[in-house]
């Protein structure tokens, strides 16, 4: 990475991206950010060596591209005191609901990305939705896959309401797997194991079986149906999971979060 990139928010996720970009040898000299926390200033320091500012400022300027690593609720008067220093740059916005046409009325730029990332992004084992605006040149876009890139994966969207749909499925779905785990350890624990051996048995099944599922060219359909004998162990608790009508209800659970990533877009529009 060539370019200056400023990070407005120094939060966890700005924390991993930076984390990645120093990896990949971006200098941290090249890296600003506003973050008004003292505490989160020192973090970047200690860990990036990154000198963040309190307040946004003239050097935002020089700034190639600037990232809203901002909570939603906060976005539009982090905007306000920032954009008369930025309508130069590619603006990249990883906060979620706010939709990119409520961006580009609060940053007066029409070179807008949207990003949904998630969690693992902070191991670099991450995976980002990304949505341009057609203000958004090709060179724009490979340089965001770039930065994006350094925390994992990316998938480029066709249309901006998949973003819904990403945060639901992508970027909330870590949750869903430590639920799932959280379930698998009590679960063994009530069958006879110690919480530490429950939780070891869960994490290798979970990361040994993702492994597995991407390693094949079978669908998970298939992979499934391989460990599946009739009347054995595995379809005892299948048949109890589709009696309890546990897969619609996860799919009703990813709808509700796709329709509260919509709300957000609403409330939070210009």
């Amino acid at each position: 990475m060539t370019q200056s990139i400023a990070f407005i928010g120094g939060g966890q996720m700005a924390g991993a991206l930076i984390g990645g970009l120093i990896k990949r040898g971006t200098l941290a000299a090249d890296i600003a950010v506003v973050e008004p926390l003292a505490a989160a200033r020192d973090e970047l320091l200690t860990r990036y060596g990154v000198h963040a500012q309190a307040q946004p400022g003239m050097f935002l300027r020089h700034c190639d591209v600037v990232v809203w690593a901002v909570k939603p609720q906060t976005l539009k008067d982090a905007a306000g005191a920032t954009q008369s220093h930025t309508r130069q740059a590619l603006h990249l916005s990883v906060a979620a609901g706010i939709r990119s046409d409520t961006l580009a009325h609060w940053l007066q730029s029409e070179r807008i990305v949207r990003a949904m990332p998630n969690t693992p992004a902070l191991i670099g084992q991450g995976i980002s939705g990304l949505f341009a605006r057609p203000g958004v040149s090709e060179a724009d876009k490979a340089h965001v896959a770039q930065l994006m890139q350094s925390t994992g994966q990316t998938l480029w969207l066709d249309e901006e309401a998949q973003i819904d749909a990403v945060t639901a499925l992508s970027g909330s779905g870590p949750a869903y797997v430590f639920y799932f785990l959280e379930a698998m350890r009590d679960a063994g624990v009530a069958m006879g194991l110690a919480p530490a051996q429950a939780y070891q048995l869960a994490l290798a099944t979970f990361s040994g079986a993702t492994a597995l599922a991407g390693a094949s060219s079978d669908g998970p359909e298939v992979l499934r149906q391989r460990v599946t004998s009739k009347g054995g162990t595995t379809f005892a608790a299948l048949a109890s999971m589709e009696a309890s009508g546990v897969k619609a209800a996860f799919i009703a659970a990813m709808q509700a979060a796709q329709r509260r990533g919509k709300e957000l877009g609403d409330e939070f529009g210009a």
